[in-house]
């Protein structure tokens, strides 16, 4: 590809006209009525930290029948925004359908970069999941049935989490939508003015070259209207884990593109909805 070629497909706004911010306002707007509708449902919500930075904290959501002798099966979700926007508090969407089926759920904050570069993140990230698989038996949800979903470079962190050994948590699925899981090609594009990787570091957090046997079952999905390269990136990568034996389903969502795709996280009328629900109920 030229520059100006890989500009354009690491830009996931270049298919929709270039303006994301109404989905931005979707995320806002529909994590409002998540909290609102789960709190008249009779779920909790705690707010957990995992270090002493501001962004190091946790959102979490338990359905009512939630207890320490009734744990029930946690959904984590890690935002995207190219690691540099968005927060745990604009993720809150998934928590009404995941306490609707009588889940917990989870949303990750974690330091945006430039304050923090991408290594620290995914070390975050991880730190998080650790921290809530340690507080499951007291809060009322079960360690052992956790499943870390994530959209955009929140699929990418969900990715270095899952990779055998990377966090000391037993994770049992991960939904990775519209990720990019060799960040490489990044360097060089503007979206890493802010990142600053240079290839050894984008080599070290990519997931797609380190050794992925071991891997959690994996649901790996897009849009429909997204860039080849994101496109591309996907599939490869959902190759790279079936090769290594990794039960890993791929779909792609009709109709739906880069930011409004993730909106069907734990809605069971939807492709990823369904698929995420299953993944959180089995057995």
């Amino acid at each position: 590809m030229t520059p100006d070629e890989r500009e354009r497909e690491y830009s996931p706004s270049s298919c929709i006209g270039g303006d994301y911010q109404p989905f931005i306002a979707a995320y806002e707007a529909q994590s409002l009525e998540a909290r609102r509708l789960t709190e008249s449902r009779g779920a909790r919500w705690h707010e957990l930290r995992y270090g002493d930075a501001p962004a190091q904290r946790i959102d979490l959501c338990l359905p009512a029948q939630a207890s320490p002798m009734q744990r029930v099966p946690l959904l984590v979700f890690i935002h995207g925004g190219y690691w540099q926007e968005l927060s745990a508090r604009d993720s809150l969407f998934a928590a009404a359908g995941c306490v609707e089926a009588g889940l917990a759920f989870a949303a990750i904050d974690y330091t945006l970069a430039p304050q923090a570069g991408v290594p620290q993140i995914v070390r975050e990230c991880g730190a998080a999941i650790e921290a809530l698989a340690a507080c499951g038996p007291s809060l009322g949800f079960d360690p052992r049935h956790i499943v870390v979903a994530g959209s955009s470079a929140g699929a990418h962190l969900a990715a270095m989490a899952a990779l055998p050994g990377a966090v000391q948590a037993p994770l049992r699925g991960v939904v990775l939508v519209s990720g990019i899981y060799d960040l490489r090609p990044l360097v060089g594009t503007s979206i890493n003015d802010a990142l600053g990787l240079d290839e050894a570091t984008a080599r070290q957090v990519s997931p797609a070259l380190h050794s992925v046997r071991g891997f959690p079952r994996t649901v790996v999905a897009w849009g429909a209207v997204e860039t080849r390269e994101f496109k591309r990136q996907s599939r490869e990568f959902a190759a790279q884990l079936q090769k290594e034996g990794t039960a890993c389903e791929t779909v792609e969502i009709p109709a739906r593109n880069h930011f409004d795709v993730i909106l069907d996280l734990a809605n069971p009328g939807t492709l990823l909805g369904a698929r995420t629900l299953a993944l959180l109920q089995l057995a």
